[in-house]
Formats: structure tokens, sequence, C-alpha cells
């Protein structure tokens, strides 16, 4: 039995090395990340191989992300080194039958095995995720967000302010009026000029001269919107916006729908 405990030994690290990246996954993705570029830099971090990439980088600006791959990287150091060492000797060690070391090496085969299908199924990646989910945000602080990734804000949007002045086309009306919405661009906050500050308006909320918007959109979008006057020329702008982005969004339904009847579609087997 005493040579079967360093086989065991491993595969009890192995399986605790599988639920520590797991639990670093999701607590990475609380902090703004994509979940593959989550899981990718937890395992890199556990296992001390390939974190050396573009997104490192990002990962290692920020507080809470550079305190979760430090601990990856301290426990992973610490388990796998031992558990690989402790093998070593009962593979290496003269003595004992080619049965008993096939044996080993069995339990050894299909511990690994099991573990490599719990690791790739998707099924209990879903289930251990929202379970690892639940506990995180349960007994831990972890929203602390990357909003310019979350935001997308590299791909072309924007979170920024539009002053409102006298003659902007945007005064005097309500959200439900402005449709700014339509156009692609979305009103997040209003600061009054007295400085009150109304956090996820409604479409009632009016805009008065003197305020200023926190938006987020596309930046041409916004920069167009800041420099519409009210005229006609304004309504016009705006017109034309709403027909641009509804036709974009037309598109878009239409390449889903698409998607959506060809993977429905599955092929049939010929008769005969």
């Amino acid at each position: 039995m005493g040579a079967f405990i360093p086989v065991i030994s491993l595969l009890v690290v192995a399986t605790l090395g599988l639920a520590i990246t797991r639990i670093a996954t999701v607590a990475l993705t609380f902090t703004g990340l994509s979940r593959d570029l989550a899981r990718f830099q937890a395992r890199s971090a556990f296992v001390g191989v390939g974190f050396t990439t573009v997104e490192s980088e990002r990962v290692l600006e920020h507080p809470v992300r550079r305190r979760i791959i430090m601990w990856l990287m301290l426990l992973g150091n610490a388990g796998f080194i031992a558990a690989v060492s402790s093998l070593l000797p009962v593979f290496m060690a003269a003595g004992g039958s080619a049965a008993s070391f096939l044996v080993r090496a069995l339990i050894l085969g299909c511990g690994l095995a099991v573990l490599w299908g719990v690791s790739v199924s998707k099924w209990i990646d879903r289930q251990l995720s929202s379970l690892i989910a639940w506990a995180l945000k349960r007994w831990t602080r972890l929203e602390v967000w990357d909003y310019p990734s979350l935001l997308q804000l590299s791909a072309g949007f924007t979170v920024t302010e539009i002053e409102v002045a006298e003659g902007d086309w945007v005064a005097g009306k309500s959200l439900v009026q402005l449709r700014l919405g339509d156009e692609g661009v979305q009103v997040l906050g209003i600061r009054r000029a007295h400085g009150e500050y109304v956090g996820a308006p409604t479409g009632r909320t009016y805009i008065r001269r003197g305020d200023t918007l926190v938006v987020y959109g596309l930046v041409e979008y916004i920069a167009e919107i800041n420099q519409r006057r009210a005229d006609a020329a304004g309504d016009l702008a705006h017109q034309q916006r709403v027909h641009e982005q509804a036709r974009l969004l037309e598109e878009q339904h239409k390449h889903d729908r698409s998607d959506t009847r060809n993977g429905e579609a599955a092929p049939r087997p010929a008769d005969g």
C-alpha cells in the first residue's frame, strides 16, 4: 500500500489544482476579464508556464488580479513540484515486480484521465462555476471591475461627458423625446447645474441647459450629438442616425436568424 501513496498524492494534488484554477478563473472574471482569458491566465500562473503574453501586463496592472495571480503562483509551485518529486522514487527505485509497476502506472493514468475528462466537461464547468461564483459573492468582495475592458473602450466605445449649452439639440427635451438609444448612445447619468446627480435616468427625465450628460457609445456618434444644434439640420441628423442604426440592427438580426437556421438544419442521412 505504501508504494501507492505517492500516486494517490499526485492525484489529490492534481484535483486540488483543478479546483484552485477553477476558483481563480471565476474570481478573475469578476474583475472584468473574459472567461477564456481568465482561464488561460489562471492556468498559466498556476503551472508557471506561458505567463508572458501581452494580456498578462493588463492582469498585473490590476491590484485584485495581481493578488489572485500571486496566490496561484505560490500554490502551484508549492504543490506540484513536491507531488511530482514524490513520484520519482516510486518509478525509479529498483526492485519490485513488473506487474506492480504496471498497476501503479495504470492507476495514475486512469486518475489523470478522469481529471482530464472533468476539466473539459462543459456541464461540470457550468455547475462548478455557478457554485464557485455563488460562494465568492457570498464570502468575498471581488467585484472590482476593469471597466475599460468591460465596456470595450478599446474598440471605439467611450464613456464621456456632454455639457449642455443653450441652443444644443438635446436641451429642453426629455430622454424619450431625444431617443438617443435609437442612435446607439446611452445616457448613464445626468449632473445638474446645481450639483444634483441623476443616476440611471428614465425616459421622463428632462435635459436642461447647464446639465452635464454622462454618456456611453461610439466616439463618432457622441461627437456628432455634442455638435448638433437645435434646428432643422439637427433634427435631420437625428433621423438619419436613427435610420442608420435601425438598418445595422436589421442586418444583424438577419445574420443571427441565418446562423440559427443553419445550426438547426442538421443534414439528414441519405436513404439506403
